[in-house]
């Protein structure tokens, strides 16, 4: 496309995405610093319209683009996009930080595997030029800076794309930070797109460099399954933690503690193993649709590795089923502790009550303002009352007792 071509269908998607980027504060006087407008691109391969520099918090934000269109949508957790490269051979290793995507062209045809580490995804430029390079089709590059995909496997022609959540623990209190994770696997190139700067990877980058035999002997698509592995596993401690949780908040419950704060912790527990099964469930067919796949990115010997986070990936999603059905039991311990507290405040309201019935029938008799009561007038009548109205609770508290009602 030439750039009279693409200046007009710029214009064309100008006017649009301005109004829809006023309408969420962006570009808005005070929503944004001077020198970070809101940038409408044309992409010389494809001719979609790409806006950059901005974050839209929702995919529903991007209606009215075309498809392929190149906007991050999620939440920006760094405000820098880093590049890193683990570069091995059963011989060499080199690890080293980039600051351009061409760099990489140096790699190519080495004979090496080359691992990229891409954390951060707000600098679209960066994502469409290692699309350019790769060739890798722009729906792909759109589904990778849009942080609210579901996991899933997708197999092309010359490359396969990888979508899952990676959890992890935060914080004191369970609760669970989410990142979305891309993988695109070609057959010299594994390239990482993260959302944060962590230690998720930490566990395969000291495999790498610790290991000169099987490892780095092996493929792209053996790099990939250690990648999966390493954020399955992570699926296992998060697990730990939420056990922990639970047997907290059951503490409480057996010890009669239960109170509003109690069922805030309940009811947070529950949210938080929403998302994650909704996060984890979709992994283990992912993994199966691998298993499945032809395609010779993906070696028959790594087939008994990926069988083994399929396994595991399973008994995460077993365990959450379990973990579920426990909050729900424990919102039902909950709910029986608050009615029994009710039912015993109940039976002391209702003990009061039918005690003092008999004794306000006889009041309300003897206050009556009839001129000839024969009663009034007998020496003994009022401390007769009195040991009636003595006699009668007194009864009642027998009687309730051998019922065991007290």
């Amino acid at each position: 496309m030439d750039g009279a071509v693409g200046r007009v269908i710029a214009s064309l998607y100008t006017d649009a995405a301005l109004k829809r980027a006023q309408h969420q504060g962006i570009g808005m006087p005070g929503s944004c610093p001077a020198s970070d407008p809101l940038t409408i691109l044309v992409s010389t391969r494809t001719g979609s319209v790409n806006i950059v520099n901005e974050s839209l918090n929702y995919p529903s934000a991007k209606s009215g683009l075309p498809p392929g269109s190149l906007v991050h949508v999620g939440d920006v957790h760094a405000d820098r996009t880093s590049l890193s490269v683990v570069d091995y051979s059963s011989e060499v290793l080199q690890e080293t930080a980039i600051g351009s995507i061409d760099d990489l062209l140096a790699f190519r045809g080495s004979g090496t595997i080359t691992w990229v580490i891409v954390e951060g995804l707000a600098n679209v430029q960066v994502v469409e030029r290692i699309g350019e390079i790769f060739d890798i089709h722009q729906l792909v590059l759109e589904d990778i800076l849009n942080t609210h995909q579901r996991p899933k496997f997708e197999e092309y022609e010359n490359y396969l794309f990888i979508v899952l959540k990676g959890l992890m623990v935060k914080g004191g209190e369970f609760s669970v930070a989410y990142e979305q994770i891309s993988l695109l696997v070609l057959k010299d190139f594994v390239f990482a797109f993260k959302e944060k700067k962590d230690g998720l990877f930490a566990p395969v980058l000291q495999r790498i460099r610790t290991s000169k035999g099987r490892f780095r002997s092996l493929g792209s698509d053996f790099l990939t399954y250690s990648i999966l592995d390493a954020i399955i596993d992570q699926n296992f401690l998060l697990i730990d933690s939420l056990e922990e949780a639970i047997t907290v908040q059951e503490d409480e419950l057996l010890a009669g503690n239960s109170s509003d704060a109690t069922l805030n912790a309940i009811q947070r527990l529950k949210r938080e193993i929403v998302r994650v099964r909704r996060y984890a469930s979709p992994i283990r067919e992912m993994i199966n649709e691998m298993l499945r796949s032809e395609s010779p990115l993906i070696n028959e010997k790594t087939h008994i590795y990926l069988r083994d986070v399929s396994d595991h990936a399973t008994r995460i999603i077993e365990s959450i089923e379990l973990h579920r059905d426990i909050i729900s039991g424990l919102l039902e311990i909950h709910m029986s502790s608050v009615s029994n507290r009710m039912n015993e405040v109940m039976k002391v309201l209702t003990v009061f009550a039918t005690i003092f019935i008999p004794l306000t029938f006889l009041t309300g008799i003897y206050g009556m303002n009839f001129e000839y009561m024969p009663e009034l007038k007998l020496r003994w009548a009022y401390p007769a009352i009195w040991v009636v109205f003595i006699a009668i609770p007194a009864a009642l508290l027998v009687y309730f007792k051998r019922k065991k009602w007290l």
